[in-house]
């Protein structure tokens, strides 16, 4: 029988301040859930501005602790609330000067099921990331929520095509990829990557970039985001690249079982081969 996740991103602007965007994506949520979504996720950073376009030891007040932290327990209870899973990317503060660009996932119950920390972290104009996160260090793993198999892979880390391999070969079969990123950078590559990861590793990708340009710099954020399925196919249409957009949209599970049993690319990789990949 197929099995259908109603699934939703959230691309938005800058408030101007931490509370506002909080409660912006708080209605969000209560949106998503009255469309019937099971599953929700936000952008990069989700409840300040894109701060790393500059470099500022200011902005290390956005960090947290996770899931200890009062933003991860208010978004505890309205996920148990809606009876909708959250994936909430967030600054974390492990300890003071021990920090990384995460991603806490909150099930429909409201329970904490754990953190991907983002594992490549650029250091380029208009992305001074390396001042505010080390390297993630959380592997990548797989949530058992209640909508099924979730995968987190944020940002930056889409360039690279080994941590969109692990966890497929973990069992994802949802991965979220919250981002912030420029309209002069990517935007060429933005529904070139995660159409061709979702084939290569046969699962559903949901794509997440914010909008607007942010008085800390010139980065103007294309929002487009966006459903696709293991067949590079959009589902449904792809949002706006100027304004706040919830976007909503029903995955059929089956269509992984019948990709995978097409293709095969499980049973045929060679990693015996592949040893010198993982050189310095």
């Amino acid at each position: 029988m197929s099995r259908v996740i109603r699934a939703a991103v959230f691309q938005t602007a800058w408030t101007g301040d931490k509370e506002s965007m909080i409660q912006v994506h708080e209605q969000a949520a209560r949106d998503a859930a009255a469309q019937g979504a099971q599953v929700l996720c936000f952008q990069e950073l989700f409840y300040g501005p894109y701060f790393c376009q500059v470099q500022d030891p200011a902005f290390y007040e956005y960090a947290e602790q996770i899931p200890e932290g009062p933003i991860v327990r208010r978004f505890q209870a309205l996920a148990r609330e809606l009876g909708i899973v959250l994936v909430l990317p967030m600054y974390e503060e492990e300890q003071p000067g021990v920090l990384y660009n995460t991603a806490a996932v909150i099930d429909a119950d409201g329970s904490y099921l754990g953190k991907y920390r983002k594992t490549h972290i650029p250091q380029v104009r208009g992305f001074w990331e390396k001042f505010y996160f080390r390297p993630g260090n959380s592997g990548w793993p797989i949530f058992e929520t209640a909508v099924g198999k979730v995968g987190v892979y944020i940002c930056y880390d889409r360039h690279f095509p080994e941590g969109w391999r692990a966890l497929g070969l973990a069992g994802a079969e949802l991965v979220f990829n919250p981002s912030a990123t420029s309209r002069g950078l990517s935007a060429y590559l933005w529904q070139l990557e995660q159409p061709a990861a979702a084939v290569a590793n046969e699962y559903f990708i949901g794509a997440i970039n914010r909008v607007g340009v942010e008085e800390y710099g010139d980065n103007d954020f294309y929002g487009t985001s966006y459903f696709v399925d293991p067949e590079a196919q959009f589902v449904g249409e792809v949002a706006s690249d100027k304004e706040p957009e919830l976007v909503v949209r029903d995955l059929d599970m089956a269509k992984l079982r019948e990709v995978r049993d097409r293709w095969q690319f499980y049973r045929d990789r060679a990693p015996g081969a592949y040893g010198p990949l993982t050189a310095p």
